[in-house]
């Protein structure tokens, strides 16, 4: 089997998405970008059993993989779904003092995803999970013609 196109195109597919999610969150710095979507990915998975989590991060690049799974406390049980404001407030109290997310920080992160990954590899996980996950990775008003990965 040749090797997957995430592990050959790693760092093109990172670039990409950090500049989708640096334009769609309205972030200054890639830096500012990386703790905003590490507290976005953080938000989300905090709500999943450790099983859901890691079938959501299969459908991930592989940056963004390492990014989701990194630092993660498996004996912490899930937190209840909440809110948008919840999972916004959530993504903003990582490194609070270096933490320049604004409001709109979960509509970012997740259109740059679904500019990231196959729209129906995203969709079919998301059907698998909790009620609350298509809602937190939804894009409405965005033309799904928009969307899936630029880097193939």
């Amino acid at each position: 089997m040749p090797m997957p196109w995430t592990y050959r195109q790693a760092t093109r597919e990172w670039q990409a998405f950090l500049s989708d999610a640096q334009d769609a969150i309205g972030t200054p710095t890639d830096h500012s970008t990386f703790t905003a979507v590490e507290g976005t990915l953080r938000a989300f998975r905090n709500r999943l059993t450790p099983q859901q989590a890691i079938d959501f991060a299969q459908v991930l690049p592989a940056v963004l993989r390492a990014l989701f799974v990194a630092d993660w406390d498996l004996s912490t049980p899930p937190d209840p779904p909440g809110t948008r404001a919840d999972w916004t407030r959530d993504a903003q109290s990582l490194r609070p003092r270096h933490n320049l997310a604004p409001d709109g920080v979960i509509a970012g992160t997740a259109l740059a995803l679904r500019k990231s990954v196959l729209r129906d590899d995203l969709d079919r996980v998301l059907h698998r999970l909790p009620p609350f996950a298509a809602e937190f990775w939804s894009t409405p008003g965005t033309d799904p013609a928009t969307l899936g990965p630029r880097i193939v």
